[in-house]
């Protein structure tokens, strides 16, 4: 994970990041104009996945049937594959990094829209992660 030279308090770039959101939407406030750009850039981002292997190369994807048949979670955990070779070229992360920019823009607008903190979500989230562990199995 890369880090802007800038020092940014952690706590609360969400906010700052949702307030900015909310200063600079336009054109697209209509909810359903929102929703819309959520799967739009959705797409971007699997596109430019997609164009890393297909397009550069930088990565590769192999993909095989998982074998779920571990003693423990932890074995499972450290032998499920994730299936991709190699390592985004600084090209494919700038563009991959920018259609999720825009995504998490879009996130924030939907959460400003409904009247839902960011950080909260994230927070709940992070919470719901610590309390159930590996037993929450996403």
């Amino acid at each position: 994970m890369s880090r802007n030279s800038e020092s940014i308090d952690e706590n609360m770039i969400c906010s700052e990041f949702q307030e900015k959101v909310s200063e600079v939407l336009i054109r697209h406030k209509s909810i359903l104009d929102i929703v819309t750009k959520l799967d739009e850039y959705n797409a971007r981002i699997n596109r430019a996945v997609m164009k890393s292997v297909t397009s550069c190369g930088c990565i590769s994807i192999e993909a095989s049937k998982q074998k779920y048949n571990k003693e423990t979670l932890e074995e499972l955990r450290e032998s499920l594959e994730n299936h991709v070779n190699g390592e985004l070229c600084e090209v494919c992360s700038e563009k991959i990094e920018a259609e999720m920019g825009a995504y998490a823009f879009y996130l924030a607008s939907l959460c400003n829209t409904l009247g839902i903190s960011l950080t909260d979500v994230i927070i709940k989230e992070l919470n719901n992660l610590k309390t159930l562990g590996v037993y929450s199995l996403k």
